[in-house]
């Protein structure tokens, strides 16, 4: 299996393939496939699109955002996992370790290769798309506290991606809807928000990386996802990163001084992503493909990128149900009253 792969990551309308889907799978540039609810009804449906989009593209990386509380795109059959906020305050590293094991174990078993977490912002309620989804308000307690879920990732077999570098959760802006800017310096925000990535990068539990899309205006011209200051300069060459990194969504509206569809997916891999994601925007993802027509992968990229596949295939969902730790583990889980925190 070749290990170049596509710098795009794109996504399908519904439960099903359409003849414009397999089109789209067919292009060598879509190296990756995000999920969303709308892409899922039951677990028997998932695994039936997932064998679809296989027979497609066996090759292809495929992912979904599946952190638990308000950002799990799959339900149903799937344990329902609280958010990372209420979770870390419940759950000993034991627990926590467990719960990492679970979310990743589910998603193998189903066919999909990573989510897109950890969330590593620390933020308690401050920034409007982070709040709850944070392990903690402290930069230092997120590093203690995610650890252990990452390690439990990494026990099923599933990359981890931490997201969003130098962290989110000072600022009060969705970038969904706009861009954030932050005032802080650098030595500011390296001593604070970006503490959790520097000590897991540094542990060695961070596959990947998701930068923000904020616009730091006392560190650089740029924000965060298309600045080659901050993915090659302090990621790659200070905190030595060797992971994957991932563009946030270039349909944001926090992405959107870069450009057109296509500027923003050439910016986002010029300044150092390996991938970028283009969701919800079938005309956006094609127009970032046609931009990228005559582009040449760079091997160290899809090298990278191949690491984010599952390491560990699990049999069946039958088989994973009659795991102990599975069984123990979700009835902890979903005991869980987001109503008795406040949350």
């Amino acid at each position: 299996m070749s290990a170049v792969i596509g710098p795009v990551m794109a996504d399908i309308g519904g439960t099903y393939l359409l003849p414009e889907d397999r089109e789209l799978l067919a292009n060598p540039l879509v190296g990756g496939l995000i999920f969303f609810a709308r892409n899922f009804s039951d677990r028997e449906q998932l695994q039936q699109l997932v064998g679809e989009i296989r027979a497609e593209r066996p090759d292809i990386l495929l992912a979904v955002d599946q952190e638990g509380g308000r950002v799990q795109r799959f339900r149903g059959d799937f344990t329902r996992i609280p958010s990372m906020q209420l979770l870390s305050a419940r759950a000993d590293p034991d627990q926590l370790r467990d719960a990492g094991w679970l979310m990743a174990s589910e998603l193998l078993a189903v066919g999909v290769d990573f989510s897109f977490a950890p969330v590593l912002d620390a933020d308690d309620r401050h920034c409007k798309i982070v709040g709850d989804r944070s392990f903690a308000a402290d930069p230092a307690k997120v590093s203690e506290r995610v650890r252990p879920f990452m390690e439990g990732m990494h026990q099923a077999g599933m990359a981890t991606t931490g997201k969003h570098f130098p962290g989110h959760g000072h600022v009060l802006e969705d970038s969904h809807e706009e861009l954030p800017r932050d005032q802080r310096t650098l030595a500011q925000v390296m001593a604070s928000d970006a503490l959790p990535f520097i000590e897991c990068i540094r542990a060695g539990e961070l596959d990947a990386v998701m930068p923000a899309h904020i616009h730091y205006v006392q560190v650089d011209d740029r924000p965060v996802g298309f600045s080659p200051f901050w993915l090659q300069k302090i990621l790659r060459t200070k905190l030595a990163f060797n992971g994957v990194i991932f563009s946030d969504d270039l349909s944001m509206e926090g992405a959107g001084m870069a450009g057109t569809y296509g500027d923003r997916i050439r910016a986002a891999l010029t300044a150092g992503c390996d991938m970028g994601l283009v969701c919800n925007s079938r005309v956006g993802t094609l127009e970032a493909l046609a931009a990228l027509r005559n582009f040449v992968p760079i091997p160290e990229s899809g090298a990278r990128l191949a690491r984010m596949r599952a390491k560990t295939k699990i049999g069946s969902w039958e088989e994973l149900a009659e795991s102990d730790r599975w069984r123990r583990t979700k009835s902890w889980l979903e005991s869980i009253d987001p109503l008795a925190a406040g949350v």
